[in-house]
């Protein structure tokens, strides 16, 4: 199987919700725990942080990963990105693929990045990438083809306008369960609170 690495996305501020997500717990870990716990079979895998990184640090203490901060998360998106795939690349330079994954979408598993993978080998398609809501989206896997248009993102820009980019590139897996993300006050109550 293809060297595959893996970036997690944990620099937002989360303006809406008023408390950064990543540290809100669910089934009894931080959703950031169980992104990198989804992403245990990525290697290398980097997390990338803004304002809170000696929290992130203290909940990762017992994980395998590397913690990149962006002094510039406020930026946006794809500062974190371009960042997230320095830092991979510098620990990893044979990186085959990397799959990018974010902290707050509750349903995403080991078993779906190790999917991902899979199709990877089988379809042999540059982008293998979740679809929900009537698009691809993250979880998603890039080939290193694409490595350098993941460093041309702009700041305000995620990784699915490279997936819109070129459809027929693009591999999917039906993941409905993508849309089931934790954003607001009110996401916390309805999908939160009895879990935690």
């Amino acid at each position: 199987m293809e060297k595959t690495g893996a970036i997690i996305l944990a620099a937002g501020g989360s303006s809406r919700l008023g408390t950064p997500k990543q540290f809100l717990v669910y089934h009894g870990k931080t959703l950031l725990v169980r992104a990198v716990e989804a992403a245990k079979e990525c290697s290398p895998v980097v997390v990338v942080t803004g304002r809170d990184t000696v929290r992130s640090e203290k909940d990762l203490a017992d994980h395998d990963v590397t913690l990149v901060r962006n002094a510039q998360w406020e930026r946006g998106i794809g500062s974190s990105i371009r960042l997230g795939l320095l830092y991979a690349l510098e620990i990893a330079p044979d990186l085959d693929s990397l799959v990018i994954l974010v902290c707050d979408q509750l349903q995403v598993t080991a078993d779906l990045v190790k999917l991902l993978r899979e199709i990877r080998e089988a379809e042999r398609k540059p982008m293998v990438a979740c679809h929900y809501a009537g698009s691809p989206g993250v979880p998603a896997l890039f080939a290193r083809s694409l490595f350098s248009r993941l460093k041309e993102l702009p700041d305000e820009s995620g990784a699915k306008v490279i997936l819109a980019e070129s459809p027929a590139d693009v591999a999917t897996i039906p993941f409905p369960e993508g849309t089931l993300d934790i954003d607001t006050p009110a996401d916390v109550q309805a999908h939160l609170a009895r879990a935690s």
